[in-house]
């Protein structure tokens, strides 16, 4: 993707402020005098706001080289718990499984949210009769053993044409977040879809097939707005497309959601990493816009931020997000 631009209802109900924190060149510290290296792995989601956190860190500091890969969220979180990576991108809260390996393998880990992302419903823009769905179709679409082949089995009307399925892969967080927030159970799916961890297969596919139908986080749409077309959801309230404002303002439901990146302890005693996760979370405000996910308002960050230097553990969102009415400043701050 190139730079232009769990079930997690009650995360969503903060109304954010916009103001950036400043430049993106703040946070950098040492200004070209550490080496090293940070290794990075995990969420095809995140990866576009690490890689530019990546690319603007390394014009401050050339001599640190920064590597971002994109296994999917569950195998980051794999190669993080083994202690292969510095810090894992993910797309949703880490599982008890996976936290249970790091702490197994001596690895403790600091939560830091990053953005909010809108996972988003695509459709081929030759299918000019798919302008919206409720959550309750979506269900039917994509629950175990549907029985919707053709679009005419999800509407009378419509097309009695396949539809070709296209979605995360079962190693992605997005796939964790969205059949728990559409069927009801992280990991139920139907199995007869084109799957893939990365994002960009996905665009390509929906893109070339006009009877395709898929799911992936919204910044993609964003980059890739000619090759699409983008599907209201109508969570109970009326049909809502995702953007920046439905999700900024939680009437995008029930599929926005913030995401996150995990940092190693250890990692975080080397220079380079801390200097890597301070240039991250102060710079995070202009980049993650300008990659084309919502930002956090600044309170956020800077609780992130003091989170980061007091190297606080664990997993707050894993154990307290789906709670009704908890936001993101509640939780990072009960644990100041």
């Amino acid at each position: 993707m190139q730079r232009s631009g769990w079930v997690g209802i009650p995360l969503i109900l903060l109304t954010l402020s916009c103001s950036r924190p400043g430049g993106p060149t703040e946070g950098g510290g040492t200004q070209g005098r550490l080496q090293g290296a940070v290794r990075v792995d995990g969420s095809s989601t995140v990866f576009p706001i690490t890689e530019a956190v990546a690319e603007e860190f390394q014009m401050t500091e050339p001599q640190v080289r920064v590597t971002v890969g994109i296994a999917g969220t569950g195998g980051g979180f794999k190669r993080f718990g083994a202690g292969e990576t510095d810090i894992s991108d993910a797309s949703r809260p880490i599982d008890p499984t996976e936290a249970e390996l790091a702490a197994q393998n001596g690895i403790e880990f600091i939560e830091l949210p990053v953005a909010f992302d809108g996972l988003s419903v695509l459709a081929n823009p030759a299918s000019d009769f798919v302008t919206s769905l409720t959550v309750a179709e979506l269900k039917r679409i994509w629950e175990p053993e549907s029985k919707v082949r053709r679009w005419s089995d999800v509407r009378p009307g419509w097309p009695s044409r396949e539809i070709h399925f296209y979605g995360a892969g079962t190693d992605s967080g997005t796939f964790d977040y969205f059949t728990e927030a559409i069927n009801g159970k992280a990991k139920a799916m139907r199995a007869d879809y084109n799957a893939s961890e990365d994002d960009n297969v996905l665009v390509q596919g929906i893109a070339g097939d006009r009877d395709a139908l898929g799911f992936f986080g919204y910044a993609y749409y964003a980059e890739n707005k000619d090759k699409l077309k983008l599907v209201a959801v109508d969570g109970g309230k009326g049909p809502v497309l995702p953007s920046p404002e439905t999700i900024r303002d939680g009437t995008y439901q029930p599929l926005s959601r913030p995401v996150f990146i995990y940092v190693s302890v250890k990692a975080a005693a080397r220079p380079e990493v801390q200097a890597f996760v301070r240039f991250y979370l102060t710079n995070a405000q202009t980049l993650v816009a300008e990659v084309g996910y919502v930002p956090l308002p600044d309170s956020i960050y800077e609780l992130a931020l003091k989170r980061f230097e007091t190297r606080q553990t664990g997993s707050v969102f894993a154990n307290k997000g789906a709670q009704v009415g908890v936001t993101l400043e509640s939780l990072l701050k009960s644990e100041q």
